[in-house]
């Protein structure tokens, strides 16, 4: 997938991004190693098309483009709109290319013919997730109808279909949770791209500093009052954060809050 490097700017696009270099509204550092880095602009994306009135119309990729805020491309896609040219961002998946056409799921409810008859899927469409078959990939998937896609949304990922119930489809996330979902929810076909972004060398420390990451410092090298394990010490103390919280072997989630829509955990605890 090769990138564009002319690319026109369109305002209704773009959001200004506000830096807050990993603090509160106190002033205080709630995230560690934030600040500086090169100037962003949020690019808005499209996760929920119903949200547009996108019914009846196709759209044309044009160019594909760097996300400063995801770890995936970004595709422009070019919709016809009572004769009037409208651009909009979708993220990029793997084999897309140019002048793909772009097209909008009408089908809310299984009917006999969607049943009946299988229709090829076209790379970046969104359908609804009754529409998919076993096996079938997808990415940018929603937990609650018509809210927009919040799982597996970032780079070179993808989910699995695998079973279908009246009611639920059962789906097998990147990090092997098996999770039900509503089959009213929206989810798109295909792979993320970007599929190397895990595989790049940062050759030098500036490169991270572009990107709003300062130097993370040991907690051995602190002093004591900077961290639990500082004072030049060796040994005698577990790992811990600087809150002087255990951060080896304790669970941080709660035994009470089950979610039943999780069929197999992503991890299983030897206790």
């Amino acid at each position: 997938m090769i990138l564009s490097k002319y690319k026109h700017r369109l305002k209704y696009l773009l959001n200004r991004k506000q830096k807050h270099a990993g603090r509160n509204n106190t002033g205080k550092i709630t995230v560690a190693h934030q600040g500086g880095g090169h100037k962003q602009l949020y690019r808005k994306t499209i996760t929920d098309r119903d949200k547009i009135n996108f019914t009846f119309l196709k759209g044309i990729v044009t160019n594909f483009e760097y996300n400063p805020n995801s770890s995936s491309y970004l595709a422009k896609v070019c919709f016809l709109q009572n004769n009037i040219k409208k651009y909009y961002y979708i993220k990029a998946p793997k084999s897309l290319k140019i002048l793909d056409n772009i097209n909008h799921t009408l089908n809310k409810y299984p009917t006999k013919m969607s049943k009946g008859i299988f229709i090829p899927k076209q790379v970046g469409n969104s359908y609804y997730l009754h529409e998919f078959r076993v096996g079938e990939s997808l990415y940018n998937i929603e937990l609650v109808p018509s809210k927009g896609g919040q799982l597996v949304r970032s780079a070179g990922v993808c989910a699995t279909v695998l079973h279908k119930d009246n009611n639920f489809v059962l789906i097998k996330l990147p990090s092997g949770e098996h999770r039900l979902i509503n089959k009213q929810c929206k989810a798109f076909f295909g792979n993320l791209s970007n599929e190397n972004f895990r595989k790049v060398i940062w050759h030098k420390a500036g490169k991270s500093r572009w990107l709003n990451k300062r130097p993370t410092v040991r907690g051995v090298a602190m002093n004591p009052i900077d961290h639990p394990h500082g004072g030049n010490t060796s040994g005698g103390r577990h790992h811990m954060t600087p809150w002087s919280r255990l951060t080896k072997n304790v669970p941080t989630r709660s035994s009470k809050n089950i979610n039943k829509l999780i069929v197999k955990p992503y991890k299983i605890r030897n206790k």
